[in-house]
């Protein structure tokens, strides 16, 4: 019988996500076994420094994607919303599964505490910019905190009293079984999510045309087409660093609705645009989007966050 190495991170989290790609699998697949290895990514390492002073948008992919090149994987799987852009020549997501809800979630403490129920200074954890600014936009009297380390070790933190909510993306939530801790789930309007945010992505090797065509077996087509318009606009609007940009495709009658934004870093200025388009043009409705963005002026905000990026980076 056929082994298939799959490579992922090691917290209980990306463990999840390896076992549901194996159960998709072995659904489609039931002449191959499956086999799954750990792999402790630069993210897992560094956890006490935010991110955005961390110049490595493959930090919790990097060492999967050498083991695959390496030929010591198969295939690695990753939460897309940590996928850069621009993949290592020889590489390939050859799927995404079916979506989880993309939105974040607010955990109060105590537990069932509302974001608006908080006072004035009240201390929100969270280790993305884009969350930071879009709620120091809405919230500017809470402290919007830079808060690191996987899911349990942040809701360890949120337990413990060192802040009074935390924010965090609804699929980890789920696939954790914690939804009956969450407050509330922020609607698109107050915290538009990450790119690629719910989503799994299965990473190959683009000479395996045998893996790439097993793995096709569970693809989600319109997942993937989301997926592809918001990281087309991402790598419209990126320049080497993390910023404060969220995107979300839905498919609405058939055509493909990409709703995106980037905000300055204390949130008090957001661009926001929408664009449709067929699924088939996924790569072409992400890059009109970020031209729209662009023609409104976001390119200053860009480029003082870049500044800000080189002479703070890590």
């Amino acid at each position: 019988m056929q082994e298939v190495v799959i490579g992922t991170r090691s917290s209980r989290l990306a463990l999840i996500q390896a076992d549901m790609v194996c159960s998709a699998l072995k659904t489609k697949l039931h002449d191959i076994s499956f086999l799954v290895k750990t792999i402790k990514t630069t993210g897992d390492v560094i956890t006490d420094i935010p991110l955005e002073k961390i110049n490595d948008k493959g930090i919790f992919i990097k060492e999967l994607e050498n083991a695959l090149l390496d030929g010591e994987i198969d295939l690695a799987v990753h939460s897309m919303k940590d996928m850069p852009t621009e993949l290592p020549p020889g590489l390939q997501i050859g799927a995404v599964l079916e979506r989880e809800k993309p939105w974040d979630v607010f955990i109060g403490n105590p537990q069932g505490t509302k974001i608006t129920d908080l006072e004035t200074g009240a201390k929100i954890g969270s280790s993305s910019l884009r969350r930071r600014a879009q709620l120091k936009h809405h919230y500017p009297h809470l402290d919007i905190c830079s808060i690191r380390g996987n899911i349990e070790t942040r809701y360890r933190k949120l337990k413990e009293g060192q802040f009074d909510g935390l924010i965090l993306a609804y699929a980890g939530v789920a696939r954790m079984g914690w939804l009956e801790s969450v407050s509330e789930v922020l609607p698109g309007n107050v915290c538009l999510p990450a790119v690629g945010q719910g989503a799994i992505g299965v990473e190959a090797r683009i000479v395996d045309r045998d893996l790439l065509a097993m793995i096709s077996n569970i693809n989600c087509p319109l997942t993937s087409a989301t997926v592809k318009a918001e990281r087309a606009f991402l790598k419209k609007l990126e320049g080497g660093c993390q910023i404060p940009v969220g995107a979300l495709g839905v498919i609405e009658n058939d055509l493909l609705m990409l709703t995106g934004l980037v905000a300055s870093l204390d949130g008090s200025i957001i661009f926001r645009a929408t664009e449709k388009g067929n699924l088939e043009e996924a790569d072409a409705v992400g890059l009109s989007l970020a031209g729209k963005l662009l023609q409104q002026g976001c390119g200053t905000i860009l480029e003082q966050i870049k500044m800000e990026c080189i002479e703070n980076e890590y």
